[in-house]
């Protein structure tokens, strides 16, 4: 591997062990050269945050411990140190610790690891719930406690985005707007194939797959509000898969309780009209 290829890694691994900040990223959305993670935002984003930089210093360790072991057995065991190798084939102290030792490192990992699973399963009591539904190649959005609502999502295009001095490939004719300080439950379901909804800074990636429900929940501080948050699908969906951005739109609760006002009246209803008439089983 050339040095050009190592270099990147490198910067990585400097990051990590100097402590990179990542606050000094731009709030929901990728940035360029960027080191780590993006800023956590929700509660279970910090969550996981912390948890990524557990496995980030086990793994340094370990690397660490393991290449000083290499290097110690190459200097001690080398042919012209031991000219008649050693004929020994047990050693029970060893076969025990290499045995055990992986066993607690693994420990170590499972129990934050399930942990953090099972803080961003759901949420007991949600105050709103979002509805996402994944098309090819574009976001369904529904507001079940607020009317019912339902709109579509779709990239806009290069142009636009340029002339309007939005981001390309990652701003939506109609972002999603959620309230900050809310406990917000969010169900995914797909019309076609699989997709994936992928928000970096609030640490979701949950699959959205035809005929079930998958759920998570997320919640957005106060200080976030005005703040758009960026995210892609992240499951090969097709040919268009690279252009079904994600954006959220963090608002305060009398911006939002507005926005759903004008919202209702824009958007047509998810529900069927009093018109029609649904035939009975009998």
């Amino acid at each position: 591997m050339s040095i050009k290829k190592l270099f990147p890694i490198f910067l990585l691994g400097l990051a990590v062990l100097v402590g990179f900040d990542s606050s000094a990223l731009a709030v929901g959305q990728p940035e360029p050269w960027q080191l780590g993670l993006q800023e956590p935002v929700s509660p279970v984003a910090v969550e996981g945050h912390e948890f990524f930089i557990l496995l980030t210093w086990l793994m340094t360790i370990i690397t660490v411990i393991v290449l000083l072991l290499l290097l110690y057995v190459l200097f001690r065991f080398s042919a012209k140190r031991n000219p008649v190798p050693s004929k020994t084939t047990h050693h029970t102290l060893l076969e025990v610790v290499w045995t055990v030792v992986p066993v607690l490192i693994l420990l170590v990992i499972a129990i934050p690891s399930f942990r953090l699973l099972y803080f961003a399963d759901r949420v007991e009591d949600a105050d709103l719930t979002l509805k996402i539904i994944g098309k090819q190649w574009y976001w369904t959005y529904e507001y079940p406690d607020n009317g019912n609502f339902t709109f579509d999502s779709l990239m806009i295009d290069e142009e636009t985005a340029v002339a309007e001095g939005k981001n390309r490939l990652l701003d939506v004719d109609n972002p999603v707007v959620l309230p900050v300080g809310q406990n917000i439950r969010l169900i995914m379901t797909s019309d076609d194939v699989i997709h994936n909804w992928a928000m970096p800074s609030l640490f979701i990636k949950l699959d959205a797959v035809p005929g079930r429900l998958n759920e998570t929940w997320t919640r957005i501080p106060a200080e976030y509000a005005g703040t758009t948050f960026y995210g892609q699908c992240s499951e090969l969906c097709g040919v268009n898969h690279a252009y079904m951005p994600i954006a959220v739109k963090a608002v305060t609760m009398e911006e939002y309780e507005a926005w759903v006002a004008k919202a209702q009246e824009q958007f047509a209803s998810a529900d069927l009209p009093s018109s029609v008439s649904v035939a009975s089983a009998e």
